[in-house]
């Protein structure tokens, strides 16, 4: 199972591995948002027949009635010390800079923060 949020060359990248009967969640294409036309499709997305894979949209807000349950499964489950998350933390006003550019170029891991105090 792969979570796409991102599209464009990523998921090229992705269907290009995709193993067979592979699934893939499709919710986001942030790759495109800022684009004057919207991007062309994979080039290789007969891979996903070729591999008798399937891709389906999803939309956060079709569950939006189920949010109280996640939450307290998520929270049992980061409790349980069963999933986790990561955070990276950088230090002082004067890092701004070098953090945003961590932040762009991939360099930090889980979610960004820039602690000014």
């Amino acid at each position: 199972v792969y979570f796409d949020n991102v599209g464009g060359p990523i998921l090229e990248a992705v269907l290009g591995q995709i193993a067979e009967r592979a699934r893939i969640v499709l919710c986001g294409g942030i790759s495109g948002y800022n684009e004057p036309e919207p991007p062309p499709g994979p080039r290789n997305l007969m891979n996903l027949v070729v591999r008798r894979g399937r891709m389906q949209g999803f939309i956060v807000m079709d569950f939006a009635a189920r949010f109280p349950e996640a939450v307290q499964q998520l929270s049992k489950w980061v409790a349980e010390g069963r999933i986790a998350h990561l955070v990276d933390v950088q230090k002082g006003f004067e890092n701004a800079p070098r953090t945003f550019q961590r932040l762009f170029r991939g360099e930090n891991f889980g979610k960004q923060l820039l602690e000014l105090v």
